[in-house]
This record gives C-alpha cells, sequence and structure tokens, in this order.
C-alpha cells in the first residue's frame, strides 16, 4: 500500500516539476488539473519533507492523509510520538492542512497515551505550509 501510494504521490510531482507558466496561479491550476482527485502536491510534498524524521506507516495521496508511525528520539527512549496528516483541500491554503500529534510514554515497560501539547499540531502544520510556499516559488523561478 505504502510503496504504490508513494509512487502516486512522486508521479504527481513529477507534473509538478514539468507544469511551466508565466504565473503562479497558472502552475497551481495546472497542477491540480493534472492530479485530478488527488491533494495539493506542494502540500504532500512539504508534509513528507517536514516530517521526514518520522516513519511512514501508510500514505494516500488521492484521499490527502498521511499515517506516520510510532517513533523515539535519541535522548528520549521512554517517550514516543506519532503524527497524522490530513490534506484538506486541492489549493495552497492555510486551511488546507491539518496535523494531529500523538505521544506515548514507557512507564514499567507499557507504553501509556500522554497529553500533547495543542500548540505543536499548530506549529507543524505552519511549517508544512512555509515549506510547501518555498516549493511553490522555487517552481515559480
Amino acid at each position: 500500500m505504502v510503496k504504490l501510494s508513494l509512487a502516486v504521490a512522486l508521479g504527481a510531482l513529477t507534473v509538478l516539476t514539468g507544469c511551466q507558466s508565466r504565473d503562479g496561479a497558472t502552475i497551481e491550476r495546472q497542477v491540480v488539473q493534472n492530479t485530478a482527485g488527488t491533494v495539493n502536491a506542494y502540500l504532500w510534498r512539504a508534509s513528507l519533507d517536514t516530517l521526514e524524521s518520522l516513519p511512514v506507516k501508510s500514505a494516500d495521496p488521492l484521499g490527502g492523509l498521511i499515517n506516520y508511525d510510532w517513533k523515539s528520539f535519541e535522548g528520549s527512549p521512554n517517550e514516543r510520538i506519532k503524527a497524522t496528516v490530513y490534506l484538506l483541500d486541492t489549493r495552497l491554503r492555510a486551511d488546507g492542512v491539518k496535523v494531529t500529534v500523538f505521544r506515548q510514554t514507557n512507564e514499567d515497560g507499557v507504553w501509556v497515551d500522554a497529553t500533547v501539547d495543542p500548540a505543536t499540531g499548530i506549529q507543524l502544520e505552519n511549517k508544512i505550509l512555509e515549506r510547501a510556499r518555498n516549493i511553490r516559488n522555487a517552481q515559480l523561478g
């Protein structure tokens, strides 16, 4: 499932890199038209780039869903996180991405759900949006 979905995503990026136009709106329109039924290619790529340190569990570019698997980081072996990214629009818009973060702590060998600062998801959404804009601007030259 992941390999096939990532292949579709890479295909969408190929379409994205092949778009050449005089203005950004036209390029974005071409991307949306060429990837009909999929999510915004800039947001898709930016989501994968922003959360690259987390392993992808499943990815659905048609439905706009990326599920990341649990990961512990060096320095915090008794804590792990995972995330889910929802891409909600074919346009590059601030409300086109939603990130949910989950956290667990290891208590006596059992992983227990722990609270996540609500600002964490918002910060990741902002990073994804910033990265998506940078990708789009690089395409515009």
